[in-house]
């Protein structure tokens, strides 16, 4: 007994004509709101605003960058503008006024920042690089 494998699941069906539901609604979306702007605001003062919704509806219906829609590098963008982020490292501005300081000073200053690196939520990221740095594990097993 033969089965058929269905083939191209990832080509969307034409609906409306030679577009796609999706590009069809970004479509309708946007000349709907090209419309109501140019009733709203005219020709002269509209046609910038006109003409930005109007590429922002057609990149959203025919651009795919890296063979992906345009609304998943939208989405990619807005998340990352809105979401935590981690900084790992930063660079520490150089003073040269304390290249001039002793090496007590320095083993002190040293000693300060450890301390100040345990307090609050540094305790977490001292406990996560132990765990990541943590060499026994690797050389215990041998």
């Amino acid at each position: 007994m033969q089965f058929k494998v269905p083939q191209f699941l990832d080509i969307e069906d034409k609906i409306f004509g030679p577009f796609t539901f999706r590009q069809f609604v970004y479509l309708a979306g946007g000349a709907g709101f090209c419309f109501i702007l140019f009733k709203l605001l005219g020709i002269y003062v509209g046609a910038i605003p006109i003409a930005m919704v109007a590429a922002f509806s057609l990149a959203l219906a025919f651009y795919t960058p890296n063979n992906k829609p345009f609304i998943y590098m939208l989405e990619a963008g807005v998340k990352y503008l809105f979401q935590n982020k981690l900084y790992v490292w930063q660079r520490r501005k150089f003073d040269p006024s304390s290249k001039k300081t002793n090496e007590a000073e320095k083993k002190g200053n040293i000693k300060e920042e450890r301390e100040m690196k345990l307090s609050g939520s540094r305790l977490k990221d001292l406990a996560w690089s132990l765990d990541v740095l943590d060499l026994s594990k690797h050389t215990g097993n041998q």
